[in-house]
């Protein structure tokens, strides 16, 4: 009895020195609210104190905000961790939203939200309240920032992104890796264009060298207009990353990008070598090829639509010399 009492009194010891509130809120405008009420399911309910344990469809009831379609719960979770969840219009587990991929775990591998808990100030983390089934708060836009950290020691305060979008605080948007040095964060903004930096750390002071090549006002800069997944690029360069030295030193693709990405009908694909010829290929999720565009030359080629079905593809493009791969979603 004593060492059960100890480990509940350890448990609440370790729970308050390291938990920090967060809010879930969701937006149900235009939605038929099940007379069960809205629910928040995930991987955090056995340690908020919820019976039934993790991924209960039932247990963890949010809350109508006054007279709104808004429906929140706060809560104290351990904060440096990431956390998975869905939101269920009812209470059974068949009830669930359909996540977009844009707002997934590793895109269509897992369809649950998540979100990183980083920090221990005394505030409420709170991204909003997301649209039910979609990508955003109702006025915001969805920017997927990537960042592959491959060819650098990640600094133990951690990989982080500033921009305008968030008054260039080098200390409050953190980066997580799901794991390969690819580290990421979904931030939530109004249309428009954007500039920003990512910092291998938390200061100012440890902030990328972006090249000439692909920096504006001497940042990187995306143009929001949609849902938006920026490229994975390599930290302080203008392209992917590449795993071989030999393979660098050679390397003739420097610098990738598909705009608009996400896109409806037809976007453009970029590139920096105009000297020799390329083979490009667009791939489904399963790896097969659905088109092929062979001997493009210049620096862009358009690709449509079409008849493809809305998803995930991928755009290879090659020559001699490198070979460079850029993830493309038509909505």
């Amino acid at each position: 009895m004593k060492k059960i009492l100890f480990s509940v009194l350890l448990i609440s010891l370790t729970l308050n020195v390291f938990a920090k509130k967060i809010k879930f809120a969701c937006d149900m405008t235009g939605v038929v609210l099940s007379p069960n009420g809205m629910h928040i399911s995930g991987d955090f309910q056995t340690i908020a104190g919820y019976p039934g344990g993790d991924w209960n469809s039932g247990s963890t009831l949010l809350t109508q905000e006054g007279t709104t379609d808004i429906y929140s719960i706060v809560l104290d979770l351990p904060a440096f961790t990431k956390y998975e969840y869905k939101f269920v219009n009812g209470d059974q587990f068949y009830e669930a939203e359909f996540v977009p991929e844009p707002s997934r775990v590793l895109y269509n591998f897992v369809d649950n939200r998540w979100i990183y808990l980083d920090s221990l100030a005394d505030d409420t983390t709170f991204v909003g309240a997301i649209q039910f089934a979609q990508n955003a708060p109702a006025g915001l836009t969805l920017v997927r920032f990537y960042v592959d950290m491959q060819n650098e020691i990640a600094s133990s305060n951690g990989v982080h992104v500033a921009g305008n979008f968030q008054g260039w605080n080098p200390t409050s948007t953190i980066l997580y890796s799901f794991g390969s040095n690819i580290y990421e964060i979904i931030s939530y903004v109004t249309a428009g264009t954007y500039e920003y930096k990512f910092y291998n750390g938390n200061t100012s002071a440890i902030v990328e060298a972006i090249p000439a090549l692909c920096a504006v006002n001497g940042n990187r800069e995306v143009l929001v207009l949609s849902d938006t997944l920026l490229n994975m690029i390599c930290y302080s360069t203008c392209s992917l990353c590449v795993s071989s030295a030999g393979i660098a030193e050679n390397n003739s693709i420097n610098y990738l990008q598909l705009t608009p990405n996400p896109v409806k009908d037809n976007t453009i694909l970029k590139w920096n070598d105009n000297s020799i010829s390329h083979s490009i290929a667009l791939r489904d999720v399963t790896g097969r090829i659905i088109r092929e565009y062979k001997n493009v030359n210049g620096t862009s080629l358009q690709i449509e639509k079409g008849n493809l079905d809305s998803g995930i593809y991928f755009v290879n493009i090659s020559d001699d010399y490198s070979a460079a791969t850029v993830k493309l979603i038509f909505e």
